[in-house]
Parts: structure tokens; sequence; C-alpha cells
């Protein structure tokens, strides 16, 4: 009798490591699908149809917003999007349903607008770290500041901050200790510019103490704050404006013969920790805080989209010749090129947009109204996704991840 049970806890024992090693290889062999809890979200320039594009099955599902043309962004915990009606001053959050715990993924409700808003005047730019998500309202100067424990709250208003700013084109960053650096101008669409530290009643905790020109783009790792900027306001001449936590400033100047142009977005690979710096016009560049050098990655002229992927390990150039140029951003090397789609019109309003996981790019593509799912191992096109008539901004939502919580 106890031979036999001595056997069979063998044969058990032996059972479940095979078992183990089939969830491994099957875990393995899904490199050729998308993660189980990653979603990509589509707005479309006239309807006010919103399209979720779950890729692991190949699904869609439809939701009504507000409004079409809705700007769509990821908040920095991956569940939600916030979807920015510029024209129309306000501001929703859609709900992927998922929350990570890092081993696993919880479904924790079906795909849904939450119920906080923000009705700043034009909210244009987006920002979010940890569980706060920050909008900057051209219109009035102010921020709006929303907590994703209060999404779900009936009636729930995002938190105004004023900093007395003329309004402009603004743009800010959130630190790590609770503080936001965040631009001013005398007037919209003037210089010079300047970068303040304020804290989240609009006190200033830090004044400005370099001048700039006109700023466009940024990005933070939660201690620096880099803004994409001219140097005076003549113009001439560009570089980044970096702002720290602590209040200091300092401007890494472009390379020599770059030029009158300025880096208009900025990224941060969280991954790679690594900032990225691109302008159409002259490609997409490496700046490095501690060498206060920028160098480039790509130095083409033809590039409209430029993209970090999910994670923040390789960067991503989409050129108008319907090339896809993919880096990793440990070493700044090609990884891989090819033609994924069809030339682009240089003039075109509304071009293609990029976004990438470290499985596959998505590309919306306006004139046909799809997204297409391409394969970043082999470049091939894997899926075309129809979703509206004409989708022109996309984000990602949700987690690079298979593991439920009842896997």
């Amino acid at each position: 009798m106890k031979r036999t049970f001595r056997n069979l806890g063998l044969f058990m024992l032996a059972s479940a490591a095979f078992l183990s090693c089939q969830k491994d290889n099957a875990v393995e062999d899904s490199s050729t699908r998308e993660h189980r809890f990653l979603r990509v979200l589509v707005s479309d320039q006239e309807s006010k149809q919103l399209t979720q594009i779950n890729p692991y099955d190949g699904t869609t599902s439809t939701f009504d917003a507000k409004y079409p043309l809705a700007n769509l962004y990821t908040t920095a915990s991956q569940r939600f999007a916030a979807v920015l009606y510029q024209g129309q001053n306000l501001v929703e959050v859609f709900d992927s349903g998922f929350e990570s715990h890092v081993d696993h993924v919880d479904q924790k409700g079906t795909p849904k607008f939450g119920s906080i808003t923000a009705t700043g005047l034009k909210p244009t730019h987006f920002k979010s770290r940890g569980q706060e998500s920050l909008i900057f309202n051209d219109g009035d100067g102010t921020l709006s500041l929303g907590n994703e424990t209060n999404f779900h709250t009936a009636g729930a208003q995002m938190q105004v901050i004023n900093a007395g700013l003329v309004p402009h084109h603004g743009a800010m960053a959130a630190f790590d200790n609770g503080t936001y650096a965040v631009t001013s101008a005398p007037a919209s669409g003037k210089s010079p510019n300047r970068v303040l530290v304020i804290d989240k009643q609009g006190k200033t905790t830090h004044a400005s103490t370099q001048e700039v020109g006109a700023i466009h783009g940024n990005a933070t790792d939660g201690a620096h704050a880099v803004f994409g900027a001219y140097t005076s306001a003549e113009a001439t001449s560009g570089g980044v404006l970096v702002v720290e936590s602590n209040g200091e400033q300092r401007m890494i100047a472009n390379p020599a013969g770059f030029g009158a142009y300025r880096l208009g977005s900025i990224y941060y690979a969280a991954a790679a920790k690594k900032f990225i710096g691109f302008v159409a016009t002259k490609g997409a560049y490496l700046i490095d805080l501690s060498s206060n050098q920028i160098t480039p990655i790509y130095a083409g002229t033809d590039a409209f989209q430029c993209k970090v992927d999910y994670a923040g390990n390789r960067l991503l150039v989409l050129s108008l010749d319907g090339k896809l140029r993919v880096y990793d951003l440990a070493s700044n090397r090609l990884i891989k090129e090819g033609n994924v789609i069809g030339t682009t019109d240089a003039g075109a309003t509304y071009k293609p947009i990029l976004e990438a996981t470290n499985r596959f790019a998505y590309i919306a593509l306006p004139t046909t109204g799809e997204v297409h799912q391409i394969n970043l191992e082999t470049l091939a096109t894997t899926t075309k996704h129809k979703v509206s008539a004409k989708p022109v901004r996309l984000t990602l939502l949700g987690f690079e991840s298979s593991e439920g919580h009842n896997d």
C-alpha cells in the first residue's frame, strides 16, 4: 500500500511538472499573439464613436463618447485613458476594467467611462504620474488634477489648480515629491517662456531661473522635467530646458549645426531610463542629462511619427515612405527596419498614428478606417482591424500580461 501511494505521488509530481512545462511553452509560444490584458483605444475624426480593439482575440467593441476627434492619453497606472475634447472644454476618463497586481491582472469590471470630469477651457496637454492625471488648460491657464481613487465617484470633478498663469499653449510635469513644473508665458503664443515649480494649491515653491524661447513638449522621470525649447525669443537655436524638483534649471543645447529648430516632442523611456527628443524636420535624439549632450538616434528629415514602446525599451520611428525603424534603447542600435504601410502625404492634416507594445506595432490609418497590427519580429502585418471611417487618435491601455487572477 505504501508503495502504491509512493508511486501515485511520483506520478502526480511528474504530471505537475509536465503541465508546468506545457504552460511555460504556451506562454513562450504566445509571443505570436498580443498580451491578453492589452487593449487599443481609437477615436474618429467625424464620429463620436470610440473603438476598443482586443488584439488577443481580434474582437472590437464600440462606445459612445461625447464628441468626435477626442484626444486619447493613457494614465500612468495604464488602467485608464483620459479622453480630451479640446473644442468642447471637457475631459472624461475611460476605464479598461483591468487592474495590475504585478504578477497578475484582475478584471475589475467591464470597459466603460468613469464618472469624473474636468471642464477647464481648451484642455490640451496631458501628463500622468502615479495615481494622478494632470491637464493644462490652454484657454484659461489653469491645471486640472484628478486622482484615480475618484474616477468612479458620481459627480466628481477634477481639482482646479490656479497658479495665476496667463492663458497660453502650456505644458507641465509631475515630480515624485508632489510638486509640478509648469510653463509660463507673457501672452498666448508669445515669448520668452519660463518654467516654475508649484504645489497642489498653485503656490510657487521654486521660481524660474531660466528665460527661454517658446516651449513645446516635455517629459519627466519624477526628479527631472525636460522641456523642448528655443534658447531665446528670437528662435534662432534650440535645446532642452531641464528643471529639477529642487528648482535647479539648466539648458542643454542642440547639436552643432542643428539650425533653428527645437525638439517639439519629448519622451521618457521608463525601462531604459532615457529621455528622447523628436522633431519631424530633424529626427529623433537621445537627451543625456549626465553628460548634458543631445545626440542623434535617427537624423532623417522624413519621420512623422516617433514613439517609445509601452514599457520604454524601444524607440519606433515611422517615415513618410512607410518604413518603420525599431531601435533598442539599451544600446541605441537599430534592430529592425522595413516598409509596413504605404507612403504618407507630407501635407495631410491627419496622418497615420503609431503606438507599440513589446510584441506589436499598431498604426491607425485615417484613409482606410483600419488599425494595422504589425509583428515587431517580422514586421509583417498580422491583422487589419476595421474600426471606424476615419481613425485619427490611438492609445494603448491595459497591461503587457496574460496572467489573470486564477491562472
